[in-house]
């Protein structure tokens, strides 16, 4: 199956692209085709063609769990992503990364995905074994 890794940072970028690294690693070991894709950079890339997407981000403020703006945008103009299978993650932070994974939810939900599980990731070891036990077939 193809999977799409998708992450989008706030401000800090690499921890977040070694997140979706790690995810990816463990669904390749399912034996899972997987794109790692950059929601901020990679601007005309189409999920379309994705069987089950990935979507991370992290938390822009210390309280209030906010996600970056670009989510949204991202997902809006990736093509058709509704009714696609999917997994919402976010970066473990001290206080606000359940209201950062609940904001992400909403937002994947917007555009019609189908979430299947989401998570906080506390580290990328943590994401290596989601990625190895995520249900991604039929």
């Amino acid at each position: 199956m193809r999977v799409a890794a998708v992450f989008v940072p706030g401000k800090n970028r690499d921890k977040i692209r070694e997140m979706a690294k790690s995810l990816a690693r463990g669904i390749e070991a399912q034996g899972h085709q997987v794109d790692i894709v950059d929601g901020s950079r990679d601007v005309n890339t189409k999920l379309t063609i994705y069987e089950y997407i990935a979507v991370g981000t992290e938390q822009t403020s210390t309280f209030g769990g906010k996600i970056p703006d670009r989510v949204g945008q991202f997902l809006k103009e990736s093509g058709i992503v509704g009714g696609k299978k999917s997994f919402a993650f976010v970066m473990k932070r001290p206080i606000g990364s359940t209201k950062a994974l609940s904001r992400l939810m909403k937002v994947m939900e917007q555009e019609g995905m189908f979430l299947k599980l989401s998570e906080v990731f506390n580290s990328k070891e943590e994401a290596e074994e989601i990625g190895k036990r995520l249900k991604i077939g039929p």
